[in-house]
C-alpha cells in the first residue's frame, strides 16, 4: 500500500510537469515527484532486523548500511538548490514576460 501511494506521488508529479503550463507549477511538480523518488529510495533502503551500527550493542548482528542515508541527504540537498536555480530563471523570465505560461512566453520570443 505504502508503495502504491509513493508511486502515485511520482506520477502526480510528473503528469504536472507534463500538462501544467505555468512554470512555477513545474517546479513545484519536479519538487514533488523528488520528494516521491526520495521516500522510495527510503522504503527500499529501510529493512526489519538491522541495527544501527552506533547505537547497537548487538556483536555479530546485521548492520544497516548507512551509505543510502548519505545519498539521500545528498539528493534532497542537491534538489533544493536545483529549485533555487529554477526559480532564479523564472524570476528573471517574470521581468521580461507579464505572464508565466509557457505557450505565451514561446509566442513572444519567437522571430
Amino acid at each position: 500500500m505504502l508503495e502504491a501511494c509513493i508511486f502515485a506521488t511520482i506520477l502526480c508529479g510528473f503528469f504536472g510537469i507534463i500538462f501544467k503550463k505555468n512554470l512555477v507549477m513545474k517546479i513545484i511538480s519536479m519538487d514533488v515527484m523528488s520528494t516521491g523518488v526520495i521516500a522510495y529510495y527510503v522504503l527500499v533502503a529501510s529493512r526489519d532486523g538491522f541495527f544501527t551500527p552506533i547505537v547497537s550493542n548487538a556483536k555479530n548482528g546485521a548492520y544497516a548500511d548507512p551509505v543510502p542515508q548519505a545519498v539521500i541527504l545528498t539528493a534532497i540537498v542537491i534538489g533544493f538548490s536545483i529549485q533555487a536555480l529554477m526559480l532564479v530563471g523564472v524570476m528573471k523570465l517574470a521581468r521580461d514576460n507579464p505572464t508565466l505560461e509557457s505557450d505565451e512566453i514561446e509566442k513572444n520570443n519567437t522571430p
